[in-house]
């Protein structure tokens, strides 16, 4: 039995009883707080009405940058690769229960940031210390630094995975892995060492461009065929709670198999449960823990948009079908409905949304390693993201989102097991009334 085997009998004993603890946590906050996702509306266009437009204090950062700075790591390529993966695994049924785990976890990214805010400290130097590692410190240490360890390995997975992404489509171009998995090695030593304003500067002005050109796209796809369109909705709806039946090269799926695969492929999507996206949100310049709170809740909406947008682009088309587990169906949309303009505006997108998760993704597992292992010995972590990036870039699509699933479980359960501790231990943190 080989690695990948092993991986997928463990996540298969886990699935289970993890995808009843990360559905049951979000009903359960969301029962706790009176489905804020709703109720939290009129607080949440008061704060975008009346948004902080001065200048920050000392070394925080305005609320609404802290928003935007999480979802540059979480908006991009996941919301349009992950939902063609859990359909994969799942069937259409699977696209049901992204949405489904993202609608009832806003809540609990609701609670991640807010207790984020409420717990962060300073250090001498007037730096603001915050995320999960410091609200679960307040549950007991033990579980802040297991959470911590694990998250440091996975934040260096995730960006091999962003590697492995990007070389499996650039492959349809003749650019061989390897070759990919060096250029954003080096790429990501340069912007580890001294060049991330450089890069950043760049993605915050070309990102935004790409990101709109691949909306405008896909809706004129979505829209060409209004009947496909109709059938993909009554796809999904019909296979909830009926096992996906096989179809083409597509082997079938049981009903478990889609709410698992589309929870998981949720959480990698919009971060709700695994607490990182907290960790901007911590250096907002906010008195209202709650506020900041409402903000990241909301933002998962876009979220949920667009890998609507992407699933329902791999139904309409028919491209699910093949049956092989590859992250490259999105490439085969958009090169069958423009060969030359949609292939490579999704080449290019892919390319950058790549490049500035790998950015974000590369900082935050270097905060926490230092946090562990002192700044000074920073630099052996990021050889170790330097090799994830080149070797993930070349490893078999299943085995390296098999090594992903199996160390998010041992993050997103400490987390929400800490999360629920806190809820009810301070449940006013969590208040939105005045």
């Amino acid at each position: 039995m080989d690695l990948l085997n092993i991986l997928n009998s463990v996540n298969c004993t886990l699935g289970f009883p993890a995808t009843l603890l990360f559905l049951g946590v979000a009903l359960l906050l969301t029962i706790k707080t009176g489905c804020i996702q709703l109720r939290a509306l009129p607080r949440f266009f008061y704060l975008l009405k009346h948004q902080n437009k001065g200048h920050a204090h000392g070394k925080t950062i305005s609320s609404f940058q802290a928003l935007f700075t999480a979802m540059a790591t979480t908006i991009g390529i996941g919301n349009i690769v992950g939902p063609s993966l859990a359909i994969i695994v799942g069937g259409p049924g699977a696209l049901f229960w992204i949405v489904a785990y993202a609608f009832f976890a806003a809540v609990t990214k609701f609670t991640e940031v807010t207790f984020a805010v409420h717990t962060r400290i300073k250090d001498a130097d007037g730096t603001i210390i915050g995320g999960p590692m410091q609200y679960l410190r307040a549950v007991h240490p033990f579980i802040a630094n297991w959470y911590g360890f694990i998250m440091m390995i996975l934040f260096a997975g995730w960006s091999g995975t962003q590697a492995n992404t990007l070389a499996g489509i650039l492959a349809k171009e003749n650019i061989a892995t390897w070759q990919t998995g060096l250029a954003l090695a080096i790429i990501a030593t340069w912007v580890l060492i001294g060049g991330a304003q450089r890069i950043g500067y760049l993605a915050s002005k070309v990102v935004p461009g790409m990101f709109v050109a691949y909306l405008i796209f896909a809706l004129s796809i979505l829209f060409k065929d209004l009947p496909a369109l109709k059938d993909a909705f009554y796809l999904i709806m019909s296979s909830i709670f009926t096992p996906a039946a096989a179809v083409g090269g597509f082997v079938g799926a049981s009903v478990f198999d889609a709410m698992r695969s589309g929870v998981y492929n949720s959480i990698y999507i919009t971060e709700a449960g695994v607490g990182t996206a907290s960790i901007a949100h911590a250096l907002a310049d906010t008195n209202r823990p709650s506020d900041q709170g409402i903000l990241a809740m909301y933002s998962i909406f876009a979220e949920i948009f667009l890998c609507t947008l992407s699933g329902l682009l791999v139904l309409v088309t028919g491209v699910w079908q093949g049956g092989e587990f590859s992250n490259t169906l999105m490439y085969e949309v958009f090169k069958l409905h423009s060969p030359v303009l949609g292939r490579y505006l999704l080449v290019l997108s892919i390319g950058l949304f790549a490049l500035t998760t790998i950015i974000g993704n590369s900082f935050n597992g270097s905060q926490t390693f230092s946090s562990f292992f002192g700044h000074k010995r920073v630099r052996w972590y990021y050889l170790f993201v330097v090799l994830l990036i080149f070797f993930g870039a070349q490893m078999r699509v299943p085995l390296i989102w098999a090594m992903m699933n199996f160390l998010l479980t041992f993050v997103v359960v400490p987390n929400l097991l800490g999360l629920v501790v806190l809820s009810f231990r301070k449940p006013k943190v969590m208040s939105i009334e005045k």
